[in-house]
């Protein structure tokens, strides 16, 4: 699991933290991937698409950032976050996060950057970063702040926004109260590493 985040002032990048959560336990509370499934298609294998309850998934970041929250417990020079406005669902930031969810699932790798590969569609032979891939999918050049959350092996909403919210680098994108825009996409591979891909894109404009 990794976050990034940029914003235009400084154009670089800030890698928060990198480490993978690949599994974890679920419970008979939690939204499954079967059950976030919108259009009841058979995951068995692979699905690009509609594995994902954008509905649920913005209600439960807007949840998370509905109150305050302790990013970073162990350093308490970085403060208390929120509560912080709540996010609107973006079709170009999830086009983005389908595209590298994608791209992750059939290349099998882990990394904020694509393969380079065929699956890797904005890459064109070599790697992409998530701000290409953002502003390649139409966002628009007038951004403020672009930041990126991705995980794999969770089987379900609660499970990664757990796993998400409990490191502080990505829980400080989720509070990040200066996003206005979000776009999530969920693609499952079984055949691979880690099964299941989420990318979690977010965005504001000037």
């Amino acid at each position: 699991m990794i976050n990034l985040f940029l914003n235009k002032k400084s154009y670089f990048a800030i890698i928060i933290s990198m480490f993978f959560i690949a599994c974890g336990a679920s419970n008979n509370e939690e939204t499954t991937v079967s059950e976030v499934n919108s259009l009841g298609n058979n995951i068995s294998n692979i699905n690009l698409e509609n594995a994902l309850n954008e509905e649920a998934m913005l209600i439960a970041i807007n949840k998370a950032r509905s109150v305050r929250r302790d990013c970073y417990p162990n350093d308490e020079s970085k403060g208390i976050m929120g509560p912080s406005k709540p996010l609107t669902w973006n079709a170009q930031l999830y086009a983005a996060a389908l595209e590298h969810s994608r791209d992750l699932a059939l290349s099998d790798t882990f990394s904020h950057y694509g393969s380079g590969t065929e699956f890797d569609l904005t890459g064109n032979g070599t790697p992409s970063s998530f701000d290409e891939r953002i502003l390649a999918n139409e966002y628009g050049t007038n951004f403020y702040q672009l930041g990126e959350n991705i995980a794999g092996g969770q089987r379900s909403i609660e499970e990664v926004m757990s796993a998400w919210l409990a490191s502080p680098g990505h829980c400080a994108n989720i509070m990040n109260d200066a996003f206005t825009e979000v776009g999530v996409a969920l693609v499952i591979e079984e055949a691979s590493t880690y099964g299941t891909y989420w990318s979690q894109e977010f965005g504001s404009k000037h």
